[in-house]
């Protein structure tokens, strides 16, 4: 499906500290997150996610420095990717503004009657050279799983309207190895002849069926 359509929430009820209205209202802003994250183009251009970082509690010390350095220094530890789909415009550019997207939610009550949502979602990010001269597109697959935490603020230091994250992991395909650049950087069909002359075995972007290591 595209954009957010094609990331399913699961029926509302009342779960920890939350009413039923209140659980549909933390799943439409987990998915509100994940459109700012990894779908809102001005974030896919390499701006700063300034819409999606509203939405994590500002009390969460760890995560602020994570934040603050994978945008200052990106290293192993702390890489946007880990959160953010991002790429450098001055390199490539969308074709077409459509992104495909598979992907579920689900939610248990945490602890100390927090609503803890867990997310699995695939995207695919179609891309052409920001320079041009050819009209080939490459495909940069990117599934995370980020697990968040709607605390009850009467029991943690939260902001409202904020969730604390829990955990985040990524997998990507054709989106640059082990380079910590702060950016997705997809090869395209020369470089990747180049890199692989077996051609690599063919992945489908999306099998769910295995857990993300």
């Amino acid at each position: 499906s595209d954009g957010t359509a094609g990331i399913h929430l699961p029926e509302a009820r009342a779960t920890g500290w939350m009413s039923r209205a209140e659980v549909a209202r933390a799943l439409e802003k987990t998915r509100d997150f994940l459109a700012a994250s990894a779908l809102d183009p001005a974030v896919l251009r390499g701006e700063r996610p300034d819409e999606a970082m509203a939405l994590i509690n500002p009390h969460q010390s760890d995560v602020r420095d994570f934040l603050k350095k994978a945008f200052r220094a990106p290293d192993r530890e702390n890489d946007p990717l880990l959160l953010f789909s991002r790429f450098r415009s001055s390199d490539v550019r969308p074709a077409g503004d459509v992104v495909k997207t598979r992907g579920r939610v689900t939610f248990q009550e945490g602890e100390r009657g927090a609503v803890q949502v867990s997310t699995d979602v695939t995207y695919v990010y179609p891309v052409v050279r920001a320079a041009g001269g050819d009209d080939e597109v490459a495909r940069t697959i990117v599934r995370r799983e980020v697990v968040m935490s709607w605390d009850d603020p009467a029991k943690i230091v939260i902001e409202p309207g904020t969730f604390s994250l829990v955990s985040y992991k990524v997998d990507t395909t054709n989106g640059g190895c082990d380079t910590y650049t702060g950016y997705l950087t997809p090869a395209f069909l020369a470089e990747r002849a180049a890199t692989r002359p077996d051609g690599g075995a063919e992945v489908d972007p999306y099998d769910r069926s295995t857990s993300m290591e």
